[in-house]
């Protein structure tokens, strides 16, 4: 499985709304604190301004432009930012299960849009390195995001047998499409794992500890995975994604043996040596200078039954 692949499945994104929103005339609406998770949007119609609480710019969202909005924070969509906005409560039920929601008459503006809620304990591993607007504008390369989003209208405008299954599968394909293009777009600015995986022998690096890691990697090896010397792979894997290789790989080590401790009741004994450790003892070390708590008290943690 490619790195990317790897941590949205120990993240777990859980879409938990997809729906469509079109408008007429001029409008303003605000929207509160979406917690912990990522909301998604893409405009089939139409174009609008959109703001972020904190964010120092907003952004002018036309037909064709996707956004992904990574920090949960309230944000706005609106015709013109001058304008008094109505609280989207008052617009969305909130038990509303899909379809498209119609406001102000008119059908100027058309938004499709998804929710996902990370339920991984790890969220912090994609969102921290996310801008609070994550914008991708309508272009050539997204032939595949632009399916997505029309069948995704499709369904909604439509409904069929097995319509909730597809919306699911289709929010999915739309939140990773959305995370290519912003890789691709931010490759050569961005610092972190994320824009590493567009580093073609960073990629194989990562790969490689990703396919095996229990594997006692050395940075030779994983050089020679890159295709370059030990010195200059070392340098530029840390000026990429932040921090050395093996710094990476006993990270990931711990963020698997994390959701299994969380997942299942595999004993300590049996995740130590899975992950490359020849005892239980330093593994136990590695995991509480990753993680800040020994294995024991993380498991205990996540397994304790709610107040």
């Amino acid at each position: 499985m490619d790195p990317l692949s790897n941590v949205l499945s120990l993240l777990k994104p859980r879409n938990y709304m997809s729906a469509g929103f079109e408008a007429g005339g001029e409008w303003s609406i605000q929207f509160p604190d979406q917690q912990e998770g990522v909301k998604c949007g893409a405009v089939v119609s139409g174009q609008c301004w959109l703001s972020v609480e904190g964010a120092p710019e907003v952004a002018r969202l036309q037909t064709g432009d996707c956004f992904l909005l990574p920090s949960g924070r309230p944000f706005r969509l609106a015709t013109d930012l001058s304008l008094r906005s109505v609280d989207a409560a008052t617009i969305f039920a909130p038990a509303r299960t899909g379809g498209i929601v119609g406001y102000n008459g008119g059908d100027d503006f058309l938004l499709v849009s998804s929710r996902f809620a990370l339920t991984g304990a790890h969220a912090g591993l994609l969102l921290r390195i996310l801008p609070p607007i994550v914008l991708i504008r309508a272009g050539p390369g997204q032939a595949a995001l632009r399916w997505s989003v029309e069948r995704m209208m499709q369904e909604l405008r439509e409904p069929q047998p097995g319509g909730f299954l597809i919306v699911q599968h289709l929010a999915h394909m739309i939140l990773i499409q959305a995370l290519r293009l912003h890789l691709a777009d931010g490759a050569r600015t961005g610092v972190g794992w994320l824009f590493a995986l567009a580093d073609k022998q960073m990629s194989a690096a990562m790969t490689a500890m990703h396919d095996d890691p229990a594997r006692r990697w050395t940075l030779k090896e994983l050089a020679a995975r890159a295709g370059m010397s030990r010195s200059t792979f070392a340098l530029r894997f840390k000026e990429t994604v932040g921090t050395s290789p093996m710094d990476y790989l006993t990270h990931w080590r711990m963020l698997l043996a994390g959701d299994r401790l969380e997942n299942s009741r595999d004993p300590i004994s049996a995740i130590a040596p899975s992950l490359g450790y020849e005892s239980e003892a330093a593994f136990s070390t590695a995991f509480k200078r990753v993680m800040g708590c020994s294995p024991r008290q993380y498991g205990l943690s996540r397994h304790a039954p709610p107040p």
